[in-house]
């Protein structure tokens, strides 16, 4: 193992008594830099997004699993320790960390290629500390090598964002040359939205930001409306970014026959009553999406870099953490918002 800086102090940001953003919920702590294990990368953090698992984190929506966790799972960063088991990463390297943290290797889904839904499955910025820091350990297993031809701040969005909208993307069953309703166009939908294009889909975008409809018509969406709106023609699939549960139904009565509904997100709000002839008839499904494989990963890194893919980033200061977490409640954000070193 090399050496770890022991002395330095690290600056973090942990969630310490969740509740709504206003009541403030993270707290600005310093901890002594911890040396990795033996498995472990210790990251100097370049950039880390902001998504909005660690909003939902803070607020208390997703019940936290351990007292003042650092959230944060969009982790760019530079190695400066390795454990002594490494062998994948060396001082120097760009390397990523992102949510799933660790699965048992084991369990049913562990050996059919289901990792994601590994019931002892670990994750970071909730069972362990996250990238809202100047330092973090990230397992060796579960980081990803980053390309030095883009800067951190556009890396960061991809490791959750990008991962994860790409998996929901793959779970709505868009057929080749589809017509796809995106509702929600924050981080992980203006990523998704550019995949589908980039496939040869026709995609409507469905969301309340006026910003946010510029944004996807520049990255070549066929058509952006309010997020209750009815799209200008049949979708075969959805996926509902917004965590929004009024806006299930909305979008399954969207869907043209045998057309796919996936939500994307970790945490909803209550979905209204179904209408079965209305909502569901004619062979609709409604999927959900859950985390996200190593595979998810690679798979859309590699998509990423071989189609150009655009990250529209509000950069903020690691200091401003909690003012990003705030606009991201009030959908001040464009794009993905980003923690820089201060």
């Amino acid at each position: 193992m090399s050496a770890v800086p022991a002395a330095e102090a690290q600056h973090s940001w942990a969630v310490e008594r969740p509740g709504p953003i206003e009541t403030r919920p993270l707290a600005r702590i310093a901890r002594r830099t911890a040396a990795p294990g033996p498995g472990d990368l210790l990251l100097r953090v370049e950039a880390c997004g902001v998504c909005r698992t660690d909003l939902h984190l803070a607020e208390g929506d997703l019940a936290p699993r351990r007292p003042s966790t650092v959230p944060g799972h969009e982790i760019v960063g530079r190695v400066v320790a390795v454990g002594e088991a490494v062998t994948s990463f060396r001082i120097g390297d760009r390397a990523g960390g992102a949510w799933l943290r660790g699965t048992c290797g084991k369990c049913r889904y562990c050996r059919a290629g289901r990792e994601n839904l590994c019931p002892w499955s670990t994750y970071t910025g909730w069972d362990e500390d996250g990238g809202f820091a100047d330092m973090a350990l990230v397992p060796a297993a579960f980081a990803y090598p980053l390309p030095e031809i883009r800067d951190a701040a556009s890396l960061a969005p991809l490791l959750c964002a990008g991962i994860i909208g790409y998996r929901a993307l793959r779970r709505s069953a868009l057929p080749e040359g589809g017509r796809l309703g995106i509702y929600g166009f924050g981080a992980s939908a203006h990523l998704a939205a550019q995949v589908a294009v980039a496939e040869g889909a026709t995609v409507h975008v469905l969301t309340r930001s006026a910003r946010a409809r510029e944004l996807a018509l520049s990255l070549g969406a066929a058509s952006a409306g309010g997020a209750y709106e009815r799209p200008p023609e049949p979708l075969d699939s959805a996926v509902l970014f917004a965590p929004v549960g009024d806006l299930v139904p909305v979008a399954l009565e969207a869907l043209d026959r045998s057309g796919t509904l996936a939500i994307a997100g970790i945490h909803l709000t209550d979905i209204p009553s179904l209408n079965y002839e209305r909502h569901l008839f004619q062979e609709r499904d409604l999927r959900s999406v859950t985390s996200n494989t190593r595979q998810d990963g690679r798979d859309f890194l590699a998509l990423a870099e071989r189609i150009g893919i655009q990250v529209t980033v509000s950069p903020y200061p690691l200091g401003r953490a909690d003012q990003a977490l705030a606009d991201l409640a009030a959908g001040r954000v464009n794009g993905a918002a980003v923690l820089v070193p201060d």
